[in-house]
């Protein structure tokens, strides 16, 4: 693994360095780093980004689907929930992002989701997965880095949900304990470190209907040098705050002990360098293919505060694809 980190990190500082535009994708256990050039992209690999997309005519998809999803059983969900509470109890982690995946039914398949889908960033990696988030997970631009935790979801059709969400107890400890890590994680490759923007709301677009989530934007300025050190620099920010928790190396030892599954690329990160600045999220909202089966991974951020029920539904809520019905 070692060897393989090394190699992504040495050709991501040459490229970065010479100005050489490129992609990269990182999975979530960095046992899978990947980095091409635009100009070797393999086929089937897909993607966008605020600042850089495929100029290609879209193929034309029809936009009526179904889409069936079948999640963990609550009973195995309570079993997790109740594994991190004991740890959270135990002092040895005070938030953690738990996740499970779900079996999905549905006529899409990976290359639909991503041409029909519209969202911030978006990935087709071939037959293997497609990832829609909505979540930045660092922005490089003119020297300054800065990156964009999401933590906090509620169902925007409840009256005052915008409200409700700023005004939750238990989701703002959530939001200010990421916030503080995401600070701590960017000083140690930038100075100056500051939070640009605080607890904002984004409303996305869903089959099932809207959602909010809320944000906060963290920045800080890099080393004059950092291009040739932008290999390192992506590595020490890994894996991303937001989807393990705090302490982060503690609470990501406890996630390998909880989960049931492999993440594999979910919660990994990608991202495009256009030969000055970067781009990247984080992989959240992601559908993968395993043995011709789709799955839905998905999850949230649990505390000492948190309901079982409430978590399950969360869950349950962020399973969906941001493609609006032609109804």
């Amino acid at each position: 693994m070692r060897k393989l980190l090394n190699k992504f990190v040495s050709k991501v500082n040459k490229l970065a360095t010479s100005g050489t535009p490129f992609l990269f994708v990182i999975d979530f256990d960095l046992r899978m780093p990947e980095v091409f050039t635009l100009d070797e992209l393999p086929a089937g690999i897909r993607f966008k980004s605020p600042d850089y997309s495929f100029k290609e005519t879209y193929p034309v998809f029809e936009k009526d689907f179904y889409f069936n999803f079948f999640p963990p059983e609550f009973d195995i969900y309570c079993s997790a929930f109740e594994a991190v509470q004991k740890e959270i109890k135990k002092g040895n982690t005070y938030l953690i992002n738990l996740t499970f995946k779900s079996l999905l039914e549905t006529s899409l398949n990976l290359e639909s989701v991503f041409y029909l889908s519209d969202a911030k960033y978006k990935l087709l990696f071939g037959d293997r997965f497609v990832v829609f988030s909505p979540e930045t997970f660092v922005e490089i631009r003119d020297g300054v880095i800065s990156s964009c935790p999401m933590k906090g979801t509620i169902d925007a059709s409840i009256p005052g949900a915008d409200e409700i969400l700023l005004g939750d107890v238990k989701e703002t400890a959530e939001h200010n304990t990421i916030v503080d890590l995401i600070r701590n994680d960017l000083a140690m490759v930038s100075e100056d470190v500051f939070v640009e923007n605080f607890r904002y709301l984004d409303l996305l677009h869903t089959h099932k209907g809207n959602l909010y989530q809320l944000s906060s934007r963290i920045s800080g300025t890099l080393p004059k040098n950092f291009k040739s050190q932008l290999g390192e620099i992506l590595l020490k920010l890994l894996p991303a705050g937001s989807i393990t928790g705090a302490p982060k190396k503690k609470t990501v030892e406890i996630i390998r002990k909880v989960e049931n599954y492999q993440r594999g690329f979910y919660t990994g990160i990608f991202g495009v360098f256009d030969g000055e600045n970067l781009n990247s999220a984080v992989m959240i909202r992601f559908i993968e293919n395993e043995n011709g089966q789709l799955w839905f991974k998905s999850g949230g951020g649990i505390t000492s505060m948190s309901d079982v029920e409430k978590e399950y539904e969360e869950l349950i809520q962020k399973i969906y694809v941001p493609i609006p019905r032609n109804d």
